[in-house]
């Protein structure tokens, strides 16, 4: 059995980040509302072309979509950065990276949940985080549909609007109602996360499928999901809510328990009580065959 870190020893990871990126407290306050800000500029142009697309296509793998308003957030966002932190690094998903002269990096996902939002279906957001050396350090969500903001930082607490969040105290799988989310490779590998969603799917209240994975897990900090896992996520999906979850008292962690690699694109996110049950569930699945979904290609 994977030891897991603490509530504690996990707020300890963020202390020592803190302390390595020379940030005061002073300046952690300003580079919040620097992210709240930033996601709250990049959430009105989503809000302006909601229902209203001229041009969707598709990037990379099948079901990958970018629009003019994933493009519009965006531009948005770097702008309001710029403005505030400029010559800072910046990750985004449409641009990519822009090196800076320090180990502090912007992430960003201007529309996270772009399939959701190409097809009209108002579950998505746009998502700010700010890391140190990969850590994540702070960060702000805006839902434009649901006029909800989203933002922790060490020091502040995990928030949405004036409510401060909590995540749940749920310790047992069979009490438990989840999210997850499918990767766009999902046609191409057994690696699918189908026969997981299935697993816990038969042990739990249910298992959500929303399509956003920083709204998800936002969702946990704020108690509305006892946990959360996926697979084939890229460090701006990230970055933001992490520091949600642990900042509203949750674990974040790899498959295995480890301490989350941005990177590695593979986390679990749940109260302190759940985190276990969801590694070890995890461990117990193996791929299904593709032949059982209409994919015998797979088995090959």
């Amino acid at each position: 059995m994977s030891t897991l870190p603490t509530t504690n020893e996990a707020s300890a990871a963020s202390d020592a980040a803190l302390a390595g990126s020379g940030l005061t407290q002073a300046e952690i306050e300003r580079l919040t509302a620097v992210a709240r800000r930033a996601a709250e500029a990049g959430a009105d142009p989503l809000r302006r072309l909601f229902g209203q697309l001229e041009r969707i296509r598709a990037k990379g793998v099948a079901g990958n979509l970018v629009t003019e308003a994933d493009e519009a957030a965006e531009a948005a966002v770097l702008a309001v950065l710029e403005q505030e932190t400029p010559g800072w690094g910046v990750l985004a998903e449409e641009s990519g990276r822009r090196a800076g002269s320090g180990d502090l990096e912007w992430c960003v996902d201007p529309l996270d949940g772009t399939t959701n939002y190409a097809h009209g279906y108002p579950f998505f957001a746009t998502s700010v985080g700010l890391t140190w050396r990969g850590i994540p350090l702070l960060g702000a969500l805006a839902l434009p549909v649901m006029q909800e903001l989203y933002w922790a930082a060490p020091g502040l607490g995990s928030w949405c609007n004036d409510t401060r969040l909590q995540v749940t105290g749920c310790d047992r799988l069979a009490d438990a109602l989840l999210a997850t989310g499918f990767g766009y490779d999902r046609t191409e590998r057994r690696d699918n996360n189908y026969a997981e969603f299935a697993w816990f799917t038969h042990r739990t209240h249910g298992v959500r499928r929303a399509g956003a994975a920083a709204v998800d897990l936002a969702h946990v900090a704020a108690g509305r999901l006892d946990g959360y896992w996926e697979r084939g996520l890229s460090p701006w999906d990230l970055a933001c809510g992490v520091v949600l979850v642990e900042q509203a008292g949750g674990l974040v962690c790899s498959y295995e328990g480890r301490p989350l690699t941005l990177g590695e694109g593979r986390v679990i996110a749940a109260a302190p009580g759940l985190c276990q049950a969801l590694i070890d569930g995890l461990a117990a699945c193996h791929p299904l065959p593709g032949a059982a979904y209409g994919a015998p290609e797979l088995d090959d």
